[in-house]
């Protein structure tokens, strides 16, 4: 987790000024694997219908969208994304070179995938409310994270953008009923994005009553207040705290 933080962080002399991206750069240049060829490879190489194939192609869109999530909001204020990988585009896309004989049989994107319902529509659609996230909550140009949760052990990240805190457990196996994370306000913090929700191909672990929460005066993670949020393995979420928006309203008027 240490590592992880570090490497999308960078040099904070430079942060602001980064351009991130979850994807395999040879894809763009070489006709290379796309990243979501490379998560879900182990799925391919079993029969579609089995266990062992179901349970890894739902492991690998697990860590699909934790990844291109933390990747677009712990950086800095630029996020790239390659056309086609916002649903997840199983085949590598390859321009006509002299490697190919200068064939277009590679050079498209399965647009075609959107029409079933399965993992390619479940995937467009959080892509889709994560950039909702950014329209309405202007991520990206709040300037770096305060990151204050990472525990290499329980493989949890926590960190505060804004009005929003985001925890992410990349535990394999490991789910946390009440894991404490802390946060300087005190008051309601309401999830409002989730990886696991079934919409996205997730499990829907995290009950319509677990979606609004109220801080605890407990000290945590060198903050006045905390959080006992629960954290299926695997699964990363966003809470905006409610009292922020009152806040800054209250605030303008005074001044």
């Amino acid at each position: 987790m240490s590592k992880i933080v570090s490497t999308l962080m960078g040099n904070k002399q430079y942060a602001e000024k980064m351009l991130l991206y979850p994807e395999n750069h040879n894809q763009s240049i070489s006709g290379g694997q796309s990243f979501a060829e490379i998560m879900f490879s182990e799925y391919e190489n079993h029969s579609p219908e089995s266990p062992a194939s179901k349970e890894s192609l739902f492991k690998g869109c697990a860590l699909y969208k934790m990844i291109r999530m933390i990747t677009f909001t712990i950086g800095g204020g630029a996020y790239l994304n390659f056309m086609g990988n916002e649903f997840g585009h199983p085949k590598r896309v390859e321009f006509p070179m002299p490697s190919n004989n200068f064939s277009y049989s590679l050079a498209n994107r399965c647009w075609d995938l959107l029409e079933n319902e399965d993992v390619h529509r479940n995937l467009f659609s959080f892509d889709k409310d994560l950039m909702k996230l950014d329209e309405n909550q202007r991520v990206l140009s709040r300037g770096l994270p305060s990151i204050h949760h990472v525990n290499d052990t329980s493989m949890v990240i926590s960190y505060i953008r804004g009005p929003l805190l985001f925890v992410f457990n990349f535990h394999p196996t490991n789910a946390y009923e009440r894991y404490s994370v802390g946060v300087e306000e005190a008051g309601e913090y309401q999830i409002v994005l989730n990886t696991d929700e079934k919409k996205y191909g997730g499990h829907g672990l995290i009950k319509v009553d677990q979606y609004l929460q109220r801080t605890i005066n407990k000290r945590v993670d060198g903050l006045r207040n905390s959080l006992e949020v629960f954290l299926p393995c695997r699964t990363a979420q966003v809470s905006n705290y409610l009292n922020f928006a009152f806040f800054k309203l209250f605030t303008s008027r005074e001044q």
